[in-house]
């Protein structure tokens, strides 16, 4: 619902400074970066300054370019996200009904760290809630939840009957695909984590990272891996690296 002009009455009337309600003239408005060096401290711009061979300027350049970097790898992990999670959900879901089990986030054979994140999940649904749907529970649980529900220790139980069949564009047989695709989305969430986190990825392979993401969700369906292909926007961000060296 839109909200009106009367919408707003009662709330505390504020001040917006000078220059806020605008876009900025970022002509003249030069940082300096000399003080927000301090600002930023000399332990988060390490690398940046190292990979920049110390120069101020080529360091902050870079800095704000992983800003950039990690906003388009934060997108890209939420779009493979709910594509995955959404199928191996399917799957389970399938599987519970064959074996008569009730919702599978109870019955299914999950180690304690899997529980834990259940409970956990289940408690940050409620939060705010009358009545917390299932799908508020499906949508609670992390990107680490599904990547260790594919970890190899549900390979007889999981994977085999149900979640291989999430993948159903993966070509080798399902021990083959429970490594390869574990594998690819273990990084998957290990770069999100340090995007999210504001960490350095300036040093990875974000091209292969682009790669294994449309990869998983082109296994899924290919109308997935197109969407991702069409949306993304890390391949253009890594067009703009300002600085040429190698990612190592």
């Amino acid at each position: 619902m839109w909200l009106s002009q009367g919408s707003f009455r009662g709330l505390r009337e504020t001040t917006v400074p000078e220059g806020v309600g605008g876009l900025p003239d970022r002509a003249d408005h030069d940082v300096d970066y000399q003080r927000l060096e301090s600002l930023l401290t000399e332990e988060r711009l390490g690398s940046y300054f190292r990979a920049a061979d110390g120069d101020r300027t080529a360091a902050f350049a870079l800095y704000e370019w992983n800003i950039e970097a990690s906003a388009a790898a934060v997108s890209l992990s939420a779009m493979v996200e709910v594509v995955l999670r959404n199928a191996l959900d399917r799957e389970m879901a399938i599987l519970a009904s064959k074996k008569g089990w009730s919702d599978w986030l109870d019955t299914a054979p999950l180690g304690e760290r899997g529980r834990k994140d259940v409970r956990q999940a289940r408690a940050r649904a409620r939060r705010g809630r009358k009545v917390a749907t299932r799908g508020h529970v499906v949508a609670e649980l992390n990107l680490g939840f599904w990547r260790f529900l594919m970890s190899r220790r549900y390979l007889t139980h999981l994977w085999v009957p149900a979640l291989d069949k999430a993948f159903p564009g993966a070509e080798g047989d399902a021990r083959t695909n429970q490594r390869v695709l574990e594998g690819h989305v273990e990084q998957i969430n290990f770069l999100r984590n340090r995007a999210a986190h504001h960490e350095p990825i300036h040093r990875r392979d974000l091209l292969s990272d682009l790669n294994r993401a449309i990869y998983v969700a082109d296994c899924i369906d290919p109308v997935a891996g197109r969407w991702i292909r069409s949306r993304e926007t890390l391949s253009d961000t890594l067009a703009r690296r300002p600085d040429k060296q190698d990612q190592r």
